[in-house]
């Protein structure tokens, strides 16, 4: 399915490139399109102009964009049900005493996640929150682990071990 919402996005779009840009932004940022033409997170109505220098695009780009969705009923269908995912506890987890494991993998990283979360639960450790960035917008994606306790750096041998990782860090 992912790999058929590229293709569609990146086709209907693929002579401007601004406007791929800002519907890959939208996919990022979990920013949807509703009936009224306007963009949102959540019940926040955001801005063409936010959005337009987080794409780093003309505001212009945004408006036509959204046009070209609300015109397309399959991409429309898309981005109307796009939802933000939430809170991501990595930048304040020190500071609620939690730990976090940051795994950077291989484009190619079926099962990784369980090999990971594996290894962390036979060592007694509960995960609270576990974020992968999606391999099909980010050459190497990072995958962000928040643990209920910090994490020792023993772990990081253990990590390693698992094919296609290319770099961990623990904090």
């Amino acid at each position: 399915m992912r790999d058929k919402m590229w293709e569609k996005i990146h086709e209907k779009f693929k002579k401007y490139p601004a406007r791929i840009r800002v519907a890959e932004k939208m996919i990022e940022l979990g920013l949807s399109l509703h009936e009224d033409g306007k963009i949102y997170c959540g019940n926040l109505k955001i801005s063409d102009k936010a959005l337009a220098t987080a794409a780093n695009v003309d505001r212009r780009a945004i408006k036509s964009t959204t046009e070209v969705i609300q015109n397309d009923p399959e991409l429309f269908d898309l981005f109307n049900n796009i939802i933000p995912a939430g809170t991501l506890l990595k930048n304040i987890a020190k500071k609620i005493n939690l730990g976090v494991i940051e795994i950077e993998v291989s484009p190619e990283n079926e099962g990784m996640l369980a090999a990971i979360t594996d290894i962390i639960s036979k060592k007694g450790i509960n995960i609270r929150q576990a974020y992968a960035e999606d391999s099909e917008m980010q050459e190497y994606p990072l995958l962000t682990i928040i643990t209920e306790n910090p994490i020792d750096g023993e772990l990081i041998n253990e990590f390693r071990k698992i094919e296609g990782i290319n770099r961990v860090s623990i904090y």
